[in-house]
């Protein structure tokens, strides 16, 4: 895992653009601190750079930008986890190999196949491989969006890095996207592929993008998604075969050649992915959990029983107050990309970090695939709403009451419109508000991105599936796991996006895979024997902090938002009253912290 960067420009002299990609791979060594290097092409157009988190193959062997054959050149960030097949693969086809490392099997795999290599690789991934001889880049980014990578062209050339923060560094700095904002409110995050700078966009998941040197041409293509089938119907074949198969994403996942763990949150997710890793780790498996003394948000008992269970080397952090406090203004620099979550996972990889660990496991991707959250049973009634009148919708507009507030959200088309009703945070009439700036023109931001294409032929269930794992998921959970567990030098790993586990579980009729009277009754029945009674007949929490009390405490928050305009203070105060949400709270905090750096 690592963190990677590159350009090229064809007006600045090399020795400016090397020192360029220097600097913005200085500003992500935190996901990177064991090694670093730079490439620079025979022409000297392109310059490669790279932040190493050595895991597997911990030798010098492993440092990057790698080449192969003196032709091909790779930075690259992820874990390939079906390298030793593809490896063994490529050497009955007469390619050797001088170390250890997933890289190298990047690099020969591209060799022997081109771009087609790219949907035989398995895992989570971005890279920047450049084949000197056809003088072309390929920037390249996972089929499930696990790993991030931004980029910016122009006619001049290409820059691209894998966090947005990179982009100061950049000779000529992008300017402030001055839309972000109000994707913010909107959303909670900055959907993709918006980013906070100007003309700095991320690459689609399951896309290639290609550079050709010699005519300056940018082509962007899709090489592999994912859809549903609905071929399985049979639920007892479809619990076999789910438990078979994510026991296998387990194991791969546990591939390392440096300390690994797992997040023991508690809920069903964790305690399946920890149970399952217990199998190949026995007691060797290293569990992390944080509890709160706040009983209404502490899951310790839940986590206890886990323990117990399987008698793992447990590492648990009592979080408290005075913790959050000194580490909140940090954590807020921390963000690369704004985000109302992410706070809790900064803390549980900064503990696991500090206990020695350099990748663990997380059961993000459970609740997208297989039902978990309340959109699932809310997302046939919130079609209905948008296939109403549009004055209906304008009801709730000005309404106190949240649910009624989002209703207008549902003027817009399709999916967006759905999702920002059901998980939307601020509606473009409060944004306006909140901004000083025009409803109309909000409106029309809120508009004009992320596009996303309409499903109308997926059933309801399904359908909110989709959005959550293309929508919250994408853009909260992933980048939010991502940058705060690379900001401590700690990898996550998500076995429940194993490509195969994705594709099984969208080849599940609806009908089978959301039936039962509790969420995800399809993972307890499929892994019943594996968890104690009480982790799954429990009721769900998620994995959050007592933020409302925290933040209404916080002298940081509190100076922030007096110190603001009127209109910062009055949020505060309605904050502090009950009348808004943490998670509204936490967006405004955002805006004010930025602006105030």
């Amino acid at each position: 895992m690592c963190r990677i960067a590159g350009m090229i420009d064809f007006e600045l002299p090399a020795a400016i653009n090397q020192l360029t990609v220097e600097n913005m791979c200085a500003l992500q060594k935190h996901g990177g601190p064991d090694d670093g290097g730079i490439f620079v092409s025979q022409n000297e157009q392109l310059i490669l750079g790279n932040r190493r988190l050595s895991l597997l193959d911990l030798s010098s062997d492993g440092h990057m930008p790698m080449a192969y054959l003196n032709r091909f050149f790779i930075t690259y960030n992820g874990e390939i986890y079906n390298y030793k097949s593809l490896k063994t693969e490529l050497l009955h086809l007469g390619h050797q190999f001088s170390n250890q490392t997933d890289t190298e099997v990047i690099l020969a795999a591209f060799a022997q196949w081109g771009p087609l290599s790219f949907n035989r690789l398995k895992g989570m991934f971005a890279f920047a491989l450049y084949d000197q001889q056809e003088n072309e880049l390929y920037l390249v980014r996972d089929t499930a969006g696990i790993k991030p990578l931004y980029y910016s062209s122009n006619t001049n050339g290409l820059v691209f890095a894998s966090e947005v923060r990179a982009f100061q560094a950049a000779e000529t700095k992008p300017a402030n996207n001055p839309a972000w904002p109000i994707y913010l409110l909107a959303y909670g995050h900055i959907p993709e592929p918006v980013s906070t700078l100007q003309n700095v966009q991320s690459l689609p998941k399951g896309f290639y993008l290609k550079y050709e040197l010699h005519t300056r041409s940018v082509s962007i293509q899709s090489f592999a998604h994912y859809s549903f089938s609905n071929q399985i119907s049979d639920a007892t074949e479809a619990n076999q075969l789910v438990a078979q198969q994510l026991e296998q994403a387990v194991e791969q996942h546990l591939l390392a050649d440096a300390p690994i763990g797992v997040f023991l949150s508690g809920g069903l997710d964790s305690g399946i992915i920890a149970a399952l890793a217990s199998k190949y780790k026995n007691k060797d498996l290293n569990s992390l959990s944080i509890y709160f003394e706040e009983k209404a948000y502490s899951e310790k008992e839940y986590q206890d029983i886990l323990i117990e269970h399987l008698q793992c080397n447990a590492y648990q952090l009592l979080l408290n107050e005075s913790a959050f406090n000194q580490s909140f203004p940090s954590i807020l620099n921390d963000m690369d990309m704004p985000s109302c979550d992410g706070i809790n996972t900064w803390f549980i990889s900064k503990y696991a970090a500090d206990n020695g660990l350099k990748a663990v496991l997380s059961g993000v991707g459970g609740d997208e695939l297989f039902g978990g959250y309340p959109s699932f049973n809310r997302m046939g009634k919130a079609i209905l709403l948008q296939n109403l009148p549009g004055f209906i919708n304008q009801i709730g507009k000005k309404s106190k009451y949240k649910r009624l507030n989002r209703m207008s959200y549902l003027q817009l088309d399709g999916l967006k419109g759905l999702y920002l009703f059901l998980r939307g945070n601020f509606t473009p009439h409060d944004i306006a508000q909140q901004l000083g700036a025009y409803e109309t023109d909000v409106w029309n931001i809120v508009n004009d991105m992320p596009i996303l294409q309409d499903m109308p032929c997926l059933d309801d269930k399904n359908k909110a599936s989709w959005v959550e794992f293309n929508m919250y998921m994408q853009n909260q959970l992933l980048r939010d796991s991502d940058v705060m567990s690379m900001i401590h030098g700690v990898e996550i790993r998500v076995p429940f996006l194993d490509d195969q586990v994705i594709r099984l579980a969208n080849s599940i009729q609806p009908e089978t895979k959301y039936a039962g009277a509790l969420p995800k009754q399809f993972l307890i029945d499929a892994f019943v024997d594996d968890l104690p009674n009480a982790i799954w007949n429990r009721p769900k929490m998620g994995f959050s902090f007592p933020f409302a009390k925290w933040l209404s405490n916080s002298e940081y928050v509190k100076a922030l938002m007096e110190n603001g305009n009127e209109q910062s203070n009055k949020n505060f105060q309605n904050f502090l009253s009950g009348k808004m949400h943490w998670s509204h709270m936490m967006s405004l905090v955002i805006l004010n912290h930025r602006k105030a750096i």
